[in-house]
């Protein structure tokens, strides 16, 4: 397989921060020197955007300990806030122990992890563009919502990405996905390598067989095709897999195949 780098996905743009339009996600990540490995070996294959959480266990410890001080290139972003106690009292204990877990004087992109049904939205906002003006983060996203979710958080900050469930078998987000486009918002599927339920599998075998990939690279490829804005994350702790996940960069899916899917 010749070596692609995560630069043949392209780039978008998370407000005025440009990235390869592939990254990395990383709950998979904990205390090893697997995961070590796996975040060196990202940077080096061109993938300049690393997702995280404060939910994900170690990760944003792990993140910090290994690649701080961080390639000028690197954009580190994280998410905090459930669905449960998102007070302005407890969103900045999220943010401050994120930026001190990461060693960064700055979050370049910060996303709610899910909305609290009982703080309106525009409450959450307004105390996340406080954070914003105070220069603990630089952009905003969200997590797991709808648009008009999306459109009551833009009447109070910009909102540069969201980051919701999709993939080719969990199309329950069309619209998100159509909208964010039409806005230049970012789009980051989360779980993005499913590949597709009993009706479709056999669709992408015939097509990976076609492009001589495998149906992860043929998922990410897809992904890629369907919108501009899309900034898939998948995560592995394989350098094997990270190389193979990069290399679907490389594939062009012509109209019809990706229709068929």
């Amino acid at each position: 397989m010749a070596e692609v780098s995560a630069a043949a996905a392209g780039t978008v743009k998370l407000g005025d921060i440009t990235i390869n339009r592939l990254g990395l996600g990383t709950n998979r990540i904990s205390d090893n020197d697997q995961s070590r490995t796996i975040l060196r070996h990202a940077i080096a294959r061109g993938i300049n955007f690393i997702d995280t959480a404060d939910k994900y266990g170690a990760s944003e410890e792990i993140i910090g300990q290994t690649l701080a001080p961080y390639p000028k290139s690197a954009v580190i972003a994280t998410k905090g806030g459930w669905s449960q106690d998102n007070s302005p009292r407890s969103l900045e204990d999220k943010i401050n122990n994120s930026l001190r877990l990461l060693k960064l004087d700055r979050l370049p992109l910060w996303q709610l992890h899910r909305m609290d049904p009982s703080v309106p939205i525009e409450q959450t906002m307004e105390f996340l563009k406080t954070q914003q003006a105070a220069g603990k983060i630089q952009h905003i996203g969200l997590s797991e919502v709808s648009i008009e979710q999306i459109e009551a958080a833009r009447q109070i900050v910009p909102i540069v990405s969201v980051q919701n469930h999709y993939n080719l078998e969990m199309r329950q987000h069309e619209d998100v996905v159509d909208y964010c486009t039409q806005n230049g918002v970012v789009f980051m599927p989360f779980f993005p390598l499913s590949s597709g339920g009993s009706s479709n599998d056999s669709k992408l075998q015939a097509v990976a067989k076609k492009y001589r990939a495998t149906p992860i690279q043929i998922a990410i490829a897809w992904l890629l095709k369907r919108s501009p804005i899309m900034l898939p994350i998948p995560g592995t702790l394989s350098p094997e897999h990270l190389d193979e996940n990069i290399a679907a960069a490389a594939i062009e899916l012509s109209d019809e195949d990706f229709s068929s899917l």
